[in-house]
């Protein structure tokens, strides 16, 4: 359930609250006239379960709310009501399934901005697994999949490309170029100064590593991997199932791939870099593929929900549109 905060300017007020109170997802309706102060207006609270929190943020945005008002959204962790069940009860589809596009979208379009923290981030994570690929050791390039910031940028493009929003897929794609170059050449300064260290050489990395060589070997199955991991990726994204993510950030090989990169491109190895170089555009490509597909599909499982519901509930005229209506019939019969 979400705990929605509106600033309405007084003339949409009426509309708002007929919208609001008509739909069988919304409950706890409150409105306090002339609360607001920055923007002025009339505050309206009120808690929406998810199967509808989508449809109703898209109607007060029809409104024009946001424009000379505002919409805040909340989620709400506990809730003891008899209202809110019934509220649950009467919408339709599952609230672990329902999907709140603006959400998603505000929640991915922060990970597409280029911070230091992003950039520490990746390349910690790419010097971690490129030490775990030189000792072959599983436990550091795992290690090294869940530091890795890379999901954000991808899933944010993802959500960019189904919206067609160009700028957020520009700065997606930039942060995704930019940390991972980042990352490698900062693997491959790192390479350098652990062999004139004397803590590792090149012998290791040409060694037999069976429990690592993975990295560099891409192969059909490491496609499939791929697109599971991104279904799987974009679904506890949507689902707010955290959990879940944490798997799906240690089941794809692209900050190890990246390491591999580093590492074989400071010993000279090319053709184990040009490996591995393929195994992270596979996996790119795979988890952007699939993420997008999901989305797709949960985008028309929803419509299609909404579609067998939306009969079943009639849309509220706002103020104007009533009295305009009511203007245009004509008078009865005083006979």
């Amino acid at each position: 359930m979400l705990h929605l905060r509106v600033i309405v300017p007084p003339d949409q007020s009426s509309a708002v609250v007929d919208l609001l109170g008509a739909d069988p997802g919304v409950t706890h309706l409150a409105v306090l006239p002339g609360a607001a102060r920055r923007p002025p207006g009339d505050l309206v609270l009120c808690d929406v379960v998810r199967e509808r929190a989508d449809v109703v943020l898209h109607e007060l945005q029809r409104l024009g709310v946001e424009a000379r008002g505002g919409i805040a959204a909340d989620d709400v962790e506990l809730t003891l009501s008899a209202a809110a069940d019934r509220a649950a009860e009467e919408a339709p589809g599952s609230g672990t399934d329902a999907v709140v596009w603006d959400e998603i979208a505000a929640k991915t379009g922060e990970q597409t901005e280029l911070s230091a923290t992003f950039l520490v981030l990746i390349v910690v994570a790419t010097m971690i697994a490129g030490i775990g690929v030189l000792l072959d050791q599983p436990i550091l390039i795992v290690g090294a999949m869940v530091v890795g910031p890379e999901f954000g940028p991808l899933a944010a493009l993802c959500v960019a490309l189904l919206r067609r929003r160009p700028a957020v897929v520009g700065r997606s794609v930039q942060a995704l170029v930019v940390g991972f170059l980042a990352a490698m050449l900062a693997t491959v300064l790192s390479t350098w100064a652990l062999t004139a260290a004397g803590l590792v050489d090149r012998g290791m990395l040409l060694a037999d590593r069976p429990l690592t060589d993975f990295i560099w070997r891409p192969d059909a199955l490491s496609w499939v991997v791929g697109l599971l991991a991104g279904v799987a990726g974009m679904l506890s994204l949507t689902s707010k199932k955290s959990g879940s993510l944490v798997g799906v950030l240690i089941s794809v090989t692209t900050v190890p791939a990246a390491a591999n990169v580093a590492v074989a491109a400071a010993y000279g190895v090319w053709r184990e870099a040009a490996g591995s170089a393929l195994q992270l555009v596979i996996n790119l490509t795979a988890i952007v593929l699939a993420g997008l597909l999901t989305l797709v599909v949960q985008l028309c499982w929803w419509r299609w929900v909404q579609w067998r519901f939306a009969g079943s509930v009639p849309r509220p005229r706002s103020g104007r549109a009533a009295r305009l209506t009511a203007s245009r019939r004509p008078p009865r019969d005083a006979g």
